[in-house]
């Protein structure tokens, strides 16, 4: 009041005054404090263990003795055009199936470490999805459409449920491995504001996080993010309140927050010796170093709140692509030497969430994009095969120790309970306690989903 009268203050004023300045009122919008779901949560975080390339599913997790007996015989039916069409004969597996556990699910050898774990999996048989180029399946998989500009998985949860942690994102990716085919769009936000497009985290780098480590002291640092967010805000408000604009302004205060979070996040030494031997942290192969790291850190992740975190695929001896289980030639080579790099951390994993007693309140999943072929291409490998492959699910409210669908006796179609990436994104969302009929966002005129105007709750495997 001035003389009685009231007095205008500018926008600039509120905000430097209101809740101790603009500081704290950026913060408040960052922490993401947690949102309601639409139903009570099974799981409270995603661990996405995302096989980039195409594992073969007859050499994995469903094993066809019929490929055994028709060996080198052409396939007895009409099969679709494949991705290079140069299809030859029948060939089987050339590694054996042994069943684990109590629930006796059969794993070829290729996967040993994850046969000792068969009695905490879901394994589903009947996944299809309808592109069979890498690029396009790889964006599909992720956000139930074939191109870039989409929310992927990662985004559209933290997008429902927020974040549970103030100083970490909400969704993480761990960069050790290879992007998949198709850019980092793949964990894009799309049409979401850029505050849920996954965060890259580089473990084994020195600074793990781009520009994470403090370039002054923290006073000084502290003074200059104030300026720097009241100019921000000034201009967000001349913009029109733009929603990428505001999530840049939020980014400036992650960092700050993250620059103390993340030199403790990788810091592994307090972790026991058994601990980092159970992952295979000392491996002499250094791709399986680098992967049993990402693995650790996902469960770090998952410990101090961070919601979704996708790991990205290692090839042996570190090296590889985008693709690295597409294997066209030299199927036995490539894929054992894959999945030497995975099979032991990502079972550690699991045990290691079950022991500390996460793995209850955090899904785990082991996919690739699609599946291989039952037929030969070229002497020894196997073209992608949309039509029927193999993933599965561990904790979070999913059936242990199960099998569901089925793929014909050759492999190559979904014949049983056949399901699709949509059945698959609504049974994620509904573990987690979102409705995928309900988490929309309105972009275009229009209100948009995950699961576009698809899919269904998987419920028979839900615990």
């Amino acid at each position: 009041m001035d003389g009685g009268f009231p007095r205008l203050i500018s926008r600039r004023n509120v905000l430097a005054r209101a809740s101790m300045g603009f500081g704290l009122t950026a913060f408040a919008g960052l922490a993401a404090t947690p949102r309601h779901a639409h139903t009570a949560p099974r799981a409270r975080n995603v661990i996405f263990c995302y096989m980039s390339g195409g594992v073969s599913h007859i050499d994995s997790f469903d094993p066809k003795p019929r490929l055994d007996a028709e060996a080198g015989k052409p396939m007895p039916f009409a099969i679709e055009r494949t991705m290079f069409n140069q299809n030859g004969n029948i060939m089987p597996s050339p590694w054996k199936f042994t069943q684990y556990g109590q629930s006796g699910i059969p794993v070829s050898s290729l996967f040993p470490h994850m046969g000792s774990i068969a009695d905490e999996i879901c394994v589903i048989r009947s996944m299809t999805v309808k592109f069979m180029e890498h690029a396009q399946a790889n964006f599909y998989f992720h956000a139930g459409q074939p191109f870039t500009g989409y929310p992927s998985l990662g985004a559209w949860t933290t997008y429902g449920l927020g974040s549970l942690s103030s100083n970490l994102p909400g969704f993480v990716v761990l960069g050790s491995g290879e992007i998949p085919l198709g850019g980092i769009n793949v964990y894009g936000n799309g049409f979401l504001p850029a505050v849920y497009q996954g965060s890259f985290i580089y473990p084994e780098r020195p600074e793990p996080l781009q520009d994470v480590t403090p370039k002054e002291p923290d006073p000084v640092q502290r003074k200059r993010l104030a300026w720097i967010g009241e100019q921000d805000r000034e201009f967000l408000a001349r913009a029109g309140n733009d929603s990428n604009v505001d999530a840049a302004i939020r980014n400036y205060e992650t960092a700050y927050r993250m620059q103390a979070a993340i030199p403790e996040l990788v810091d592994i030494s307090r972790e026991s010796e058994a601990t980092k031997k159970l992952y295979g942290l000392d491996s002499s192969e250094p791709g399986k170093a680098a992967y049993a790291k990402q693995c650790l850190m996902a469960r770090r992740l998952v410990e101090r709140g961070v919601r979704f975190v996708e790991l990205t695929m290692v090839g042996p001896k570190g090296s590889g692509a985008g693709n690295v289980w597409d294997q066209h030639g030299k199927l036995r080579e490539g894929h054992s030497g894959n999945a030497f790099v995975v099979d032991q951390p990502i079972a550690a994993l699991v045990k290691d969430l079950k022991a500390r007693g996460l793995l209850d309140t955090t899904l785990v999943i082991w996919s690739g994009e699609f599946g291989r072929a039952p037929f030969v291409q070229g002497t020894d490998g196997r073209d992608h095969n949309p039509y029927g492959f193999s993933l599965w699910m561990a904790g979070g409210g999913v059936k242990p120790g199960m099998i569901f669908g089925a793929t014909d006796e050759y492999g190559y179609r979904a014949v049983e309970n056949v399901l699709t990436i949509h059945d698959f994104h609504a049974t994620i969302l509904h573990l987690l306690g979102l409705d995928h009929e309900r988490l929309t966002f309105r972009f275009g005129g229009r209100d948009f989903r995950l699961t576009d105007v698809h899919g269904q709750v998987i419920r028979p495997i839900l615990s």
